[in-house]
């Protein structure tokens, strides 16, 4: 049978489904204004601010404490199925309250939506947002627009909607979820492989593989016949080149590594839409090889600082000023897959932080990185056993990350799609439940 649509001012759908404003569907209310004034008082409760506020998803695990009165109480109690939609920052991402925490509020830079009747399925609200802000785009310069752009309740009132049939919001729903739970799972193994990683890392680099007796030294407890040294005692760190950015471009041949290609906790990241290329003249001796071993020397994020990653491709990349390069490496010493692993080893990031500098965003150089001291085993052999132990922790992370990134794209593709009416319910089910 086929499907009638018609045309709205935010695309075309189909004639069964209700084009209205999102005040007629949901009740709104801005939160309590956060201020010194307002934190005084002894009912002091807890509130959520945009920071807890992700798409889809609440993080409750730093939750902010003012006071409320008796009449703010009932007019900002959180129920189940309210939706939290920010003001600022990312407009308008979304998330749904699910009564996680008893007698719990919110602050004015976020909206509380009610649904207004049992005509519209509060989690399909949450993904509609999600596909209306960002996949489709719909509502793009329609916030306030000032030194900081915001959502205003009047702005955010006169959204308009798209709304199919209750039964089909709530299919539209579940699809959407189930995709969404698969990510999660994979989140979860990417966060327990990479703890069991630092559990397995600290056990190793003091125990080692060989059973032998451990000795105390200035860097604590190791294996008897490990020898201290300063790091840099077997390699040099080169510097990057600063490329000039009136060359950056979205697309090109080569390709910028920056911090940004960097894990937290080690290894190669895909920066995928955030990819920046240069297009300019490039200097051939900061082209990167395959398997060169680079390092973070700029703290873009926490943690990030003297983070290492092996180079994934020849002839792509570009040695930016804000990695170091391992160069002239005494390979007869020192194993570099064992050496990339002594970089992303928790006492090797504590040594680099004690002597960065910098108060908003750290450095280091090279001559810090090779002054930290660390231990050896004396053999090549041992090292890459331990080097082989730790790649296993390694490719279960990959897999899920590969994982993970294959169904946040299945979930963009279907939410797209069934927000749009190009596929129906009925049509995306199964072959949705038989991807995850």
């Amino acid at each position: 049978m086929s499907v009638v649509f018609k045309t709205s001012e935010i695309g075309n759908f189909p004639e069964t489904w209700r084009i209205d404003r999102v005040d007629a569907v949901f009740e709104i209310q801005q939160g309590k204004q956060v201020s010194k004034k307002n934190r005084i008082g002894d009912n002091q409760r807890p509130f959520l601010r945009t920071r807890n506020v992700f798409w889809n998803r609440l993080d409750l695990s730093q939750l902010d404490r003012m006071n409320f009165t008796e009449a703010e109480e009932l007019r900002l109690e959180l129920q189940p199925n309210d939706l939290l939609t920010c003001e600022g920052g990312d407009i308008g991402r979304t998330a749904l309250w699910n009564g996680n925490i008893t007698d719990c509020y919110y602050q004015n830079h976020l909206h509380r939506l009610r649904a207004a009747s049992e005509q519209v399925n509060p989690q399909f609200g949450v993904y509609w947002f999600w596909y209306a802000f960002q996949v489709g785009k719909l509502y793009f310069g329609r916030g306030n627009v000032t030194t900081i752009p915001n959502l205003s309740r009047s702005k955010l009132a006169e959204l308009p909607m798209a709304l199919p049939p209750l039964f089909e919001q709530q299919k539209i729903a579940q699809i959407l979820s189930t995709v969404q739970r698969a990510i999660e799972e994979q989140e979860r193994i990417i966060q327990t492989t990479t703890e069991l990683k630092k559990a397995l890392m600290q056990k190793l680099f003091t125990e080692g593989l060989r059973g032998e007796p451990q000795k105390q030294t200035e860097i604590g407890l190791v294996p008897e016949s490990w020898e201290v040294v300063a790091l840099g005692s077997f390699f040099q760190i080169k510097h990057g080149y600063a490329f000039d950015g009136k060359f950056f471009e979205p697309l090109g041949d080569f390709i910028l590594m920056t911090p940004g290609h960097f894990n937290e906790e080690g290894g190669f990241r895909d920066q995928d839409d955030k990819t920046k290329y240069f297009t300019g003249d490039i200097p051939e001796s900061y082209i990167l090889e395959k398997d060169d071993l680079v390092v973070a020397m700029t703290e873009q994020k926490s943690g990030l600082l003297g983070s290492a990653a092996f180079v994934p491709e020849h002839g792509r990349y570009l040695h930016n000023q804000r990695l170091g390069l391992i160069v002239n490496l005494d390979t007869t010493r020192l194993n570099k897959r064992f050496l990339s692993n002594i970089f992303n080893s928790p006492h090797l990031r504590v040594e680099v932080a004690k002597t960065s500098t910098g108060s908003k965003v750290k450095h280091t150089s090279p001559t810090k990185l090779r002054a930290v001291r660390v231990a050896l085993p004396p053999t090549l052999e041992e090292q890459e056993d331990i080097a082989g132990a730790l790649v296993i922790t390694d490719r279960k992370v990959a897999v899920a990350v590969a994982k993970k990134e294959q169904f946040q794209a299945l979930f963009r593709t279907i939410l797209h799609e069934l927000m749009t009416a190009k596929i129906r319910v009925d049509e995306v089910e199964l072959s949705v439940l038989k991807e995850v």
